[in-house]
């Protein structure tokens, strides 16, 4: 069974890309949070210039795994690769 820890263990080998969002796109749907298997994205408590609070990733613990990527409707998250 698989475990929080070994996930990020796993997630952590295979980094894959950089994650940055840009937050005057984001509307604070949230999806990338729920996505984040390492719940390593959070919401801001600040607002962009649209009022919305927006979600940051601390890169340094981010996996890269592009999960939030994937699931943002905004495209607000672009990746790069290392």
């Amino acid at each position: 069974m698989l475990n929080s820890q070994s996930v990020q263990n796993y997630l952590s080998s295979k980094k894959m890309v950089k994650i940055t969002i840009d937050k005057e796109k984001c509307k604070g749907c949230e999806f990338c949070v729920s996505a984040c298997p390492t719940s390593n994205i959070r919401m801001s408590k600040d607002l962009n210039k649209k009022g919305f609070r927006y979600a940051v990733v601390d890169p340094e613990k981010c996996t890269g795994c592009g999960l939030c990527f994937k699931v943002c409707p905004d495209l607000c998250i672009e990746i790069e690769n290392d």
